[in-house]
């Protein structure tokens, strides 16, 4: 029961890009447009917080703790189009500490980030850990963070506990794999701390 209890908070093969650019002519009779601006900046998200999650006694203290940074075209993987790696492309480190007084054990481990997706004030992580005291080494996990607006609270999901559950035919269960970028929606609110979340456009393909 206890390690059941570690795994439900503390518990893919990378899909091959398939993206196709196309560039549209101007009309012969509209005037000549300059060119976009490059990207002044790249994504990135910073910060660290203590969450409320409430499937766990509210004695544990559960913290995340996020430096990504976007490294687009980056990691070339060996697929038809992943010669150049993938538009969000990342690199960084996420933490997740779990704190669990009533059985005097806390749960840790270190990732480093692989994939980094922004769309406003949102972020999509995914990250595979290096070290860990509850065995997710080489597993990837999925963040999500939300820098709160108006007001509101910062929010951070995460890949486990509450989802990513396959119901196999047989009724048996699994843990699927998360692939790159994947994570569900930030469904806990930040308590203490909070992230920095610099939002950008998908950086453009590079020239061969």
């Amino acid at each position: 029961m206890q390690n059941r209890k570690r795994a439900l908070v503390l518990a893919g093969t990378a899909a091959a890009l398939a993206a196709t650019l196309i560039a549209a002519a101007p009309a012969p009779a509209a005037p000549a447009l300059p060119a976009a601006p490059a990207a002044s900046k790249l994504a990135s998200v910073h910060g660290g917080g203590t969450v409320a999650y409430p499937y766990v006694p509210k004695s544990h203290d559960i913290r995340f703790t996020v430096d990504a940074e976007a490294a687009p075209w980056s990691r070339p993987f060996p697929a038809p189009g992943g010669e150049q790696g993938m538009p969000v492309d990342a690199r960084g480190r996420v933490t997740v500490h779990h704190a669990m007084p009533d059985q005097d054990f806390t749960g840790v481990a270190e990732a480093e980030v692989d994939c980094m997706v922004t769309g406003g004030r949102t972020a999509t992580i995914t990250a595979v850990v290096t070290s860990s005291n509850v065995g997710w080494e080489g597993k990837r996990i999925g963040i999500s963070v939300q820098d709160g607006e108006r007001g509101g609270p910062d929010r951070v999901g995460f890949s486990w506990g509450i989802a990513n559950v396959d119901v196999k035919p047989d009724g048996s269960v699994s843990e699927p794999r998360v692939g790159t970028c994947m994570a569900p929606a930030p469904f806990t609110e930040v308590t203490e701390g909070g992230f920095k979340v610099t939002p950008a456009p998908l950086a453009p393909r590079p020239k061969p």
